[in-house]
């Protein structure tokens, strides 16, 4: 079993989040820090992978809501996080398969597949692109980024987000993409209820044992 320990935030800006997983990451590649999981929500934001294209963003008030916009050093493209997620950073190190991304990517896919599952949706792949789908909607996105062997980022589930946000962004670039969430597929849970699912399912898929729960400074 791979040793984690694991974070929790309330609510967290997604700056001082990536701040708190580019200190951790150092940490683990320095010898220092423990493999990590943190699971958090953040204030409304759209967030620009380093694929993003000119134009993605395409309104940063809809619905006359401001959402920030944040350039992140994540892969992929244009994506929206906001309150009514489950977000889970994933920090660990891949040694002694250091070039697993496929592999990392896959594992991520399936802890929310079988997080999902658990409510009765049946969620999957699809050939378009990485993420969670549900009937050809996407349910979940996913993001990492690797440095010599150490990932960073992950994933977001849509438990119950403002959907209308996503409107203002062409969402991993795909237009006239049709978003969804537990929410509007009539499935009512609480976080604290969502996040212990997908804790166990984690630990599962990636054969994780959480050690210890660190309390944020």
């Amino acid at each position: 079993m791979i040793p984690f320990r694991l974070i929790r935030h309330r609510r967290q800006a997604y700056g001082d989040s990536l701040e708190e997983q580019q200190r951790i990451v150092a940490g683990i590649l320095a010898g220092r820090e423990p493999n990590r999981l943190i699971l958090t929500e953040h204030e409304p934001v759209y967030t620009l992978g380093r694929s993003a294209a000119p134009g993605e963003v395409i309104d940063t008030r809809p619905g006359g809501a401001p959402v920030a916009v944040f350039e992140t050093d994540r892969g992929g493209r244009v994506t929206y996080h906001g309150p009514g997620q489950l977000v889970a950073y994933v920090l660990m190190d891949l040694h002694p398969n250091p070039r697993d991304v496929r592999g990392h990517v896959w594992r991520l896919e399936e802890s929310a597949i079988r997080t999902l599952a658990g409510f009765g949706i049946d969620a999957g792949r699809d050939a378009a692109g990485p993420g969670i789908w549900v009937n050809g909607a996407k349910i979940g996105a996913l993001g990492v980024r690797i440095r010599r062997g150490v990932t960073s980022h992950g994933l977001a589930i849509n438990r119950d987000p403002t959907l209308d946000h996503f409107a203002g962004i062409v969402p991993c670039g795909f237009r006239n993409l049709r978003v969804t969430s537990l929410a509007a597929l009539g499935i009512g849970v609480d976080r604290e209820t969502f996040e212990a699912a997908y804790l166990e399912a984690f630990q599962a898929v990636f054969q994780a044992r959480i050690e210890a729960e660190e309390t944020p400074s």
